[in-house]
């Protein structure tokens, strides 16, 4: 015991004597500790926040969007394109597919909403009273769309936080009127405020609800009907869509997979053209966590290249440590010492390095968090254009420290520095006394 205390006490005295050599290879493997560490919590941060937008959208929902498709009319054809889901859809799988718990209508238009002498462009939604449920939205003020109102096609609206802002900013809207097309609509409510989601799939886009206006859906079409009329380039583009939107919620996740292939086998039988989307956020759930676990890897493998570059820099130091320590090695084997004991001397040094760039790696890799919320908000007082412009997963993004790194990566350094001091250890043990002897 004494032996090996004695073995560590001189392999630290041996790092004290060279403390810029000593902590440029300390460096190398806190780099490749921390950047582990690191690596793997913005992956973990990044995949999570993919999963948390996926989870918004309901495990237990399938939803279908109305595409427009890249040639709707035939030749011959005069007048509007319908195209789109149709309201004859949603009574269909309503009333056929017997595992379909709820369906939730929805028709989206772009409009402008004015109160007086104030105007804002943005998105018309006909809805029912589950719309706030389904896409997370909670209300601030007044109430959100009933079932009174849906019945008797109420000239009421609910406003987006920004919406009311800018079209009331010294009032309170509960009870005035916006006026949108040619009717005045009656403020009943308005939401909190809402982050957008990203786009999830390859034919769900990603919605703003920063600009929206919810009124029933069965005003909407009363009021405005299905006829859409597009101005582009001084001409006029008609289309009839009925519903932009259904959602559907599922009885149980399990049957899930079962319904869609069942409303896709439905709409496939009453639509001549591929006018529709069908997402399942529940494949779009497994599929992002099979990424996460392919993201985990490719991050880690990246980052465990520093830690063998910080091998192969213990191993570069400990080589030049033997050159320079010849004639030491020399006489301590004339006094008696063994290879054996030559061997520990200079792994226990390379052990000693490896320990300590692992420990302050792992500190180094604990600050992550704090590190990006500093970086974030300097970028954003310095290049606030540039963070605007940056996608909302990234400005948003909050590393998630994975707890199997800390180990996994300290006992990689331990590893590799164990590894890489082995050759030189073994170098030193090698040597001939006579000739370290004789070493200049």
């Amino acid at each position: 015991m004494r032996l090996w205390l004695r073995t560590w006490q001189l392999g630290l005295k041996s790092l004290v004597l060279h403390p810029l050599r000593s902590l440029l290879t300390v460096l190398g493997i806190f780099i490749g500790v921390a950047s582990v560490i690191w690596l793997l919590a913005i992956g973990e941060g990044i995949s999570m926040k993919a999963q948390e937008q996926i989870e918004g959208l309901g495990a237990d929902n399938i939803i279908i969007r109305s595409i427009k498709p890249p040639d709707t009319a035939s030749p011959d054809q005069r007048g509007p394109t319908p195209y789109g889901l149709l309201r004859e859809d949603y009574d269909r799988l309503l009333s056929t597919i017997g595992t379909i718990d709820r369906a939730l209508p929805i028709r989206e238009l772009r409009r402008q909403f004015r109160r007086a002498d104030r105007m804002v462009d943005g998105r018309l939604v006909g809805c029912t009273p589950e719309y706030a449920q389904v896409t997370h939205l909670e209300v601030d003020r007044g109430h959100f769309i009933t079932d009174v109102e849906l019945e008797h096609k109420a000239n009421t609206c609910v406003l987006a936080a920004q919406v009311a802002e800018r079209l009331f900013p010294f009032e309170n809207p509960i009870g005035q009127e916006i006026h949108i097309e040619e009717e005045y609509y009656t403020v009943v409510g308005v939401m909190k405020p809402r982050e957008s989601t990203a786009g999830v799939g390859g034919s769900l886009a990603a919605q703003d609800f920063t600009d929206d206006v919810y009124i029933p859906i069965t005003t909407l079409r009363a009021r405005i009907g299905d006829f859409i009329v597009t101005r582009r380039s001084g001409s006029f583009e008609g289309e009839i869509v009925q519903l932009s939107q259904i959602t559907l919620r599922v009885n149980d996740i399990k049957n899930v997979i079962e319904t869609a292939d069942l409303v896709r086998r439905s709409l496939a039988s009453k639509h001549r053209l591929t006018d529709y989307s069908v997402t399942v956020p529940l494949d779009l759930l497994e599929q992002a966590k099979t990424t996460r676990l392919m993201f985990i890897v490719f991050m880690g493998l990246i980052a465990a290249i520093s830690l063998v570059v910080g091998g192969i820099g213990i191993m570069n130091i400990m080589l030049a440590t033997v050159t320079e320590r010849t004639r030491e090695i020399g006489i301590r084997r004339a006094l008696g010492a063994k290879r054996s004991d030559i061997t520990q001397q200079f792994l226990a040094e390379t052990i000693l390095l490896s320990v300590v760039g692992g420990v302050t790696g792992i500190l180094g890799g604990l600050t992550c968090g704090y590190v990006t919320a500093i970086l974030r908000w300097g970028l954003e007082r310095s290049l606030p254009k540039v963070m605007e412009n940056l996608p909302d997963i990234v400005r948003t993004i909050t590393p998630q420290i994975v707890p199997w790194s800390i180990p996994m990566s300290f006992g990689i350094s331990v590893g590799v520095g164990l590894i890489f001091g082995l050759y030189p250890a073994t170098r030193a043990a090698a040597m001939d006394p006579i000739e370290a002897l004789r070493h200049e």
